[in-house]
């Protein structure tokens, strides 16, 4: 999972200097008033606890690591003039609002105290450590408010960089990563935490596509909603032994947040929330914040299908399987693939390529079926086409059953069923599946004379 890939460079929107006038003027009053009333508000009170590990009192003091930990403020600053368009610097804008408000949130509901005491300094690193402890008390802890902004200036810089320039800004955010352990700013627990936050904020306003916040539309499919109530059961399940484990076990909150996120995705964001490109690639916010539910989906697919790994030929050029590595496409006969699987990525390289996310478990929508069937058929102009979800047994069967209506080689949903079977047997088409698929079928029957 790279941190976050570097697209083409467009042309420049012309006029963009004074709106990033306008974000930093009011960003940078809402940071610091913002931060500073959260730690005024909890100087006051008297229940302020800490979160910090035994081993973190071996962790080193290097007061050279104030200056990455500075330039945090000039690299937020800069960042207002990276974008190229202003939807994408409004996006940027709103990542860092957003991260603003998450971590100030955070700081008032669950205060917590820095306990180390720095060493006296002098010099220049005396003086940028006395500068920050005039504004910054040992309060605002986790999540790192310097991580979450991290994590969105990083992306943002990778972006707009190429070559030994980005080898640079990659290092450069690495040692600023590390300048909050070491000069004693932050607690291990922040740093995760703050990264957390950062990735939810690049997530909620992705440059290439419609914030997830207008995406919100509640499912009336109730097979969704069990999935959803699943998944949230399941998010418990690892975020309850997290909190009574606590030391280690706290990495399960990982697990369960990821866990949420999908019960959000069938509940609220659709396909939409695993942000698939047109490129087979989830975005890179995804790949961090579902990592733990996006392996777990990886080794199911590969039990579910370990006594039947290979495609099958359905008719004529087209194929149905599991999504396949990059190699196994790359080595296989076939110059297309469809792709419906959501929730895994599929590097297409060379072949022809179009992705219909649909859920797991789930149906497509007869529109979506409609839509599959006509991009197979255009795939097929490549030659050998390979339809594809995480096991090629139900969200792709239906895909090429809808392709078998729509071109007439089949007379009936049972018919295309029938031809399915023949080819790959475990394959599954439920009701949901079946209603999906019966206005072509009703169609094919008008126009075939069936």
């Amino acid at each position: 999972m790279s941190l976050s890939a570097a697209a083409p460079l467009t042309a420049r929107e012309p006029g963009l200097l004074k709106p990033a006038v306008l974000w930093l003027l009011l960003l940078a009053p809402l940071f610091f008033s913002t931060y500073g009333f959260a730690t005024w508000v909890t100087a006051q009170r008297d229940d302020v606890g800490s979160l910090v590990f035994a081993w973190e009192q071996h962790m080193p003091f290097w007061p050279w690591t104030i200056v990455p930990y500075w330039s945090i403020d000039l690299l937020y600053g800069f960042s207002l003039l990276l974008p190229r368009s202003r939807q994408a610097l409004k996006r940027h804008a709103l990542r860092l609002l957003t991260a603003q408000l998450i971590a100030v949130s955070c700081f008032l509901l669950w205060p917590l105290r820095f306990t180390f005491e720095r060493p006296e300094l002098d010099g220049v690193f005396g003086w940028l450590f006395a500068v920050l402890a005039g504004f910054d008390k040992p309060f605002n802890q986790a999540p790192s408010l310097h991580i979450a902004l991290l994590v969105v200036l990083w992306v943002c810089y990778a972006q707009h960089c190429r070559g030994l320039w980005r080898w640079l800004v990659h290092g450069w955010f690495a040692l600023i990563g590390v300048s909050v352990l070491t000069t004693w700013q932050h607690h291990f627990i922040d740093v995760p935490t703050g990264a957390l936050a950062g990735w939810l904020c690049v997530w909620l306003w992705p440059l290439e596509r419609p914030g997830m916040l207008q995406r919100l539309q509640l499912t009336g499919d109730r097979k969704r909603w069990q999935l959803a109530v699943g998944y949230t059961l399941g998010a418990a399940l690892f975020a309850i032994p997290a909190f009574a484990l606590g030391g280690g076990g706290l990495w399960l909150l990982w697990p369960a947040v990821a866990l949420l996120l999908v019960a959000l995705n069938y509940a609220l964001f659709d396909a939409d929330g695993f942000q698939k490109g047109t490129d087979g690639r989830l975005s890179a916010a995804a790949c961090w914040l579902l990592a733990p539910y996006l392996a777990a989906a990886w080794i199911n697919s590969r039990l579910w299908t370990r006594k039947h790994p290979q495609p099958d030929q359905v008719i004529d050029d087209v194929w149905l399987g599991r999504i396949p590595t990059a190699t196994q496409l790359r080595h296989s006969p076939f110059n297309a693939a469809l792709d419906l699987c959501a929730e895994l990525p599929l590097d297409p390289g060379t072949a022809a390529y179009q992705a219909v996310p649909v859920l797991d478990l789930t149906a497509p929508t007869t529109a979506q079926c409609l839509e599959l069937a006509e991009a197979l058929e255009r795939l097929r102009q490549h030659g050998p086409v390979l339809v594809c979800c995480a096991l090629g047994y139900s969200r792709s069967a239906t895909a090429v059953a809808a392709w078998l209506l729509h071109s007439g080689r089949a007379s009936s949903v049972d018919a295309a069923l029938e031809l399915l079977r023949q080819a790959r047997p475990r394959v599954v088409l439920h009701a949901a599946h079946r209603q999906a698929l019966a206005p072509l079928s009703e169609n094919q029957s008008r126009v075939y004379g069936y």
